[in-house]
């Protein structure tokens, strides 16, 4: 096993336990989803808002689409409430996937769920997409963006688009402490290594005892590079002064999340991409 495949494991491990912390939580709030089916969540408002201009007709009703690294299925059933067909949600931890197929059939949504890696997305999934779309907060649980690019580009049709939103990689190089620079914003430096049982959300995290997890730096050049490499159209780049989490003391709620305080430097807090595969 390589020491890619082993970080892997250890991290299939702990998104294993965070998914059953993260599933009774109040930011997932899944009873609220369920409750409320004209509810979409703030990250995919946030996606569609990026993929809108790339879309004929500004919507994926009616389109094919998959969600890669889809957690608990939360965003991926909102997909599904915004007219996309033949949805299927991929993801690496199984216990999520459980999750995520309570929350399907509860909610009377349509998803096929697919165990898997992203990076060999293509080889668990044998069919196409109009739409991929990759959550927020994944790309960094990803030791190499070659291969996850390749598959994104194998899963779609020819003319289709994928969309990748996330956190800027600036905040790794400053630590979520943006008024000093503590890490490396450039990637190739090897894997950040935490043994901790802390999660994002509320929700005592006692449960989490497979506590090492590893993520990955990867700059904006990396992202675009892998998918420009793997055949794949650069159609947008953008750089938002928003994020969908509170990752730091001092953001205040905005529309799109959260956002640094008025007079503070204007820094990104999230990026994203928006690829097509050449028709």
């Amino acid at each position: 096993m390589s020491d890619h495949d082993r970080a892997v494991a250890d991290n299939r491990a702990n998104w294993d336990q965070r998914a059953d912390v993260h599933a009774r939580s109040a930011m997932y709030d899944v009873d609220g989803l369920i409750a409320d089916p004209s509810y979409i969540s703030e990250v995919v408002r946030n996606d569609l808002a990026v993929l809108e201009p790339h879309l004929d007709g500004g919507t994926v009703a009616g389109r094919s689409l998959l969600h890669l690294q889809c957690h608990i299925g939360t965003d991926t059933v909102c997909w599904v409430r915004l007219g996309a067909v033949d949805v299927h949600g991929l993801d690496l931890s199984a216990n999520s996937l459980a999750h995520a197929r309570r929350i399907a059939a509860a909610d009377g949504a349509d998803v096929t769920w697919v165990e898997g890696d992203a990076r060999t997305a293509s080889q668990a999934v044998d069919r196409r997409f109009e739409v991929v779309v990759t959550g927020t907060g994944a790309v960094m649980w990803l030791p190499e963006l070659g291969p996850w690019a390749r598959s994104v580009h194998d899963l779609l049709e020819p003319g289709g688009v994928f969309v990748v939103r996330d956190d800027h990689p600036l905040l790794n190089a400053l630590d979520y402490e943006p008024w000093q620079v503590t890490g490396d914003y450039l990637g190739g430096g090897g894997a950040d290594t935490y043994d901790e049982a802390e999660t994002y959300t509320d929700g005592t995290a006692e449960s989490i005892t497979s506590t090492v997890n590893h993520q990955w730096r990867h700059s904006l050049a990396e992202v675009t590079g892998a998918l420009l490499e793997a055949g794949l159209v650069v159609e947008a780049l953008g750089e938002h002064p928003f994020m969908d989490w509170p990752a730091f003391p001092g953001l205040v709620a905005c529309p799109q999340g959260w956002r640094l305080p008025e007079g503070a430097p204007r820094i990104p807090l999230n990026f994203s991409v928006v690829a097509r595969r050449p028709g």
